[in-house]
C-alpha cells in the first residue's frame, strides 16, 4: 500500500433520496468516487442499474435516513420534501440534510427551519449543472448556503459532483443564486426559440443562423459587465446608449415578428417594458434605467 494510500482519508457514505436523471447522475458519481451510497426512491425499480453498480437500496425512508449522517436529496421541490420526509421524520435527528430540489429562497428558509425543528441541519443547494455534467468538478457548480460547519465536513464529499460555491449561512442565499441563473437562462433560451421561428419563417433552419447565435450570446459578457459597474455606482446617464433609440430597435424586432407572422407575446413584452421606462422619464437615459421601473414593479406587487 502507497503512502498517500495509507493516509488518505476514507469516502464518507451517502444516502441519496430522489432518483430521476440528476439523482442517479449523482449516485454513479459518489460510486465512481468509493462512496458507499444507499438510496431510496419512491419508484424502486429506477434503482436496479444502481444497485447493479454497487448501491444499496432501503427498503423505506426511514432506512435510507438512519443508514448514514449524509442526506442527499433530489426532488422536484420542497413539497416533495415534506411529502416524502414528513412520515419519517423522527429518523431526521443528527443528519446533514443537503436539499438539491429547485425552489425559492423563501421555501428553502422554511424548510431549513422544518429540518432544524426535527434535530437535523440543512445545507440548501443550487446545482447550475445538467445530469451529464455531474462528475465534472472543473466547469461545472454547485451553490451552496447554510450552516458552515456542516459544509466543511462534508465539502470533499459534495465536491466530487462539482465544483462547491460556497455563499454562507443564510439558508436562502444558494436558492436565490440559483433562480438568479435560471432566470437569465430561460429567458435567454426562449429568445434563442424566437428567433429561429423568425429564421424558419423566412426560409431558414437553426443551423443556419447558429453561429449567429452563438455569437451574439457570447457578446452578453460584455455587456452586463459594462452595465453592472455603472449600475452599482446609480449611473444611468445616457452617455453610450438613450432608451429612446432601444425602444425603437424593440419595435423593429416586433415588426419583423409581426409581419413573418410568428407569436409575438415576448417581444411584445419586451417593447412594453421599454415603453414604461419612457412613461416614467427615462427617455434620455440608458437602457440600464429600465432596472428602476422593474423595482417599481416588484415594490407595487
Amino acid at each position: 500500500m502507497s503512502a498517500n494510500a495509507a493516509t488518505a482519508s476514507p469516502r464518507r457514505p451517502v444516502t441519496v433520496i430522489g432518483l430521476g436523471p440528476m439523482g442517479q447522475a449523482m449516485v454513479r458519481v459518489f460510486l465512481a468516487q468509493g462512496h458507499e451510497v444507499t438510496v431510496w426512491n419512491r419508484t424502486p425499480s429506477r434503482a436496479e442499474p444502481l444497485v447493479e453498480q454497487g448501491a444499496v437500496l432501503a427498503t423505506s425512508v426511514t432506512d435510507a435516513l438512519r443508514a448514514n449522517e449524509l442526506v442527499v436529496l433530489s426532488l422536484t421541490d420542497y413539497d416533495a420534501m415534506y411529502a416524502i420526509l414528513e412520515p419519517a421524520a423522527d429518523a431526521l435527528a443528527g443528519r446533514i440534510v443537503v436539499n438539491l430540489s429547485s425552489d425559492t429562497p423563501e421555501k428553502a428558509r422554511e424548510g431549513a427551519r422544518w429540518i432544524a425543528g426535527h434535530g437535523a441541519t440543512m445545507l440548501t443547494g443550487g446545482v447550475a449543472s445538467p445530469p451529464y455534467g455531474i462528475g465534472d468538478t472543473e466547469n461545472m457548480n454547485t451553490f451552496y448556503s447554510g450552516p458552515s460547519a456542516a459544509f466543511e465536513r462534508h465539502r470533499d464529499t459534495l465536491g466530487v459532483l462539482t465544483r462547491t460555491d460556497y455563499l454562507g449561512e443564510e439558508p436562502g442565499l444558494a436558492a436565490l443564486m440559483y433562480q438568479l441563473g435560471m432566470g437569465m437562462f430561460w429567458t435567454s433560451m426562449l429568445s434563442m426559440l424566437q428567433s429561429v421561428a423568425l429564421a424558419n419563417a423566412s426560409g431558414l433552419k437553426a443551423a443556419d443562423v447558429l453561429d449567429h447565435a452563438t455569437s451574439t450570446f457570447g457578446s452578453l459578457g460584455t455587456f452586463t459587465s459594462f452595465y453592472a459597474e455603472r449600475i452599482d455606482a446609480g449611473n444611468h446617464e445616457g452617455d453610450v446608449d438613450r432608451l429612446a433609440m432601444g425602444v425603437a430597435s424593440a419595435e423593429h424586432v416586433l415588426h419583423t415578428m409581426a409581419d413573418a407572422g410568428v407569436d409575438t407575446t415576448l417581444p411584445a413584452t419586451v417593447v412594453e417594458v421599454f415603453r414604461r421606462g419612457m412613461d416614467a422619464g427615462h427617455a434620455a437615459d440608458s437602457f440600464s434605467s429600465l432596472l428602476e421601473v422593474l423595482k417599481a414593479d416588484r415594490t407595487a406587487a
